[in-house]
């Protein structure tokens, strides 16, 4: 700052230039604020089926005949992602669907949904009998910082199906 301030006046004593930055409100304003990093902590896993994230897409305006969801389980950390057409939006058939997902790839320490009725429902809570370390984590409804990856699938989901009925056919399942 002394350089520039020479480079316009030429009798400012460096005493000065010292005196004006301790009062500067400008420079008082940018010292009060604290940089406060990163909101949200990242999740973080070393393995795979450390935790797994589940959501549903609503296909009732675009059904396959007796199949109106899909239930998208996706691997946090591989970001492999498991599809399963449903009937209804009942936690039975959700349990069922997870059970036959659990029993193929091995069931999470961590499953991480929505709020959803059906992820509340005491038969999923029942595969904490069957897998007594699984943890079911509720965050919140379409939360894209919870849920990013799995939201982000299911955009990736309605984009495919936009794909097939452009191709004259409704055979998602």
């Amino acid at each position: 700052m002394e350089r520039e301030v020479h480079l316009l006046y030429k009798n400012v004593r460096r005493a000065t230039i010292l005196d004006f930055l301790v009062r500067c409100k400008a420079c008082e304003k940018k010292k009060g604020k604290k940089n406060r990093g990163l909101v949200v902590k990242p999740i973080v896993h070393s393995s795979m089926n450390s935790r797994g994230q589940l959501d549903l897409t609503d296909l009732q305006t675009n059904p396959d005949g007796e199949f109106h969801y899909i239930l998208n389980y996706q691997d946090h950390l591989t970001k492999f992602v498991t599809l399963q057409p449903l009937r209804m939006k009942t936690a039975e058939e959700v349990a069922v669907v997870l059970l036959n997902i659990f029993t193929t790839f091995g069931a999470p320490c961590i499953l991480h949904t929505d709020n959803d009725k059906e992820f509340k429902n005491k038969l999923v809570e029942s595969l904490n009998e069957m897998w007594p370390r699984l943890l079911i984590v509720h965050g919140k409804s379409r939360n894209s910082q919870s849920q990013g990856r799995v939201e982000r699938a299911n955009c990736d989901i309605q984009d495919m199906l936009t794909w097939k009925s452009d191709n004259r056919t409704n055979n998602w399942s």
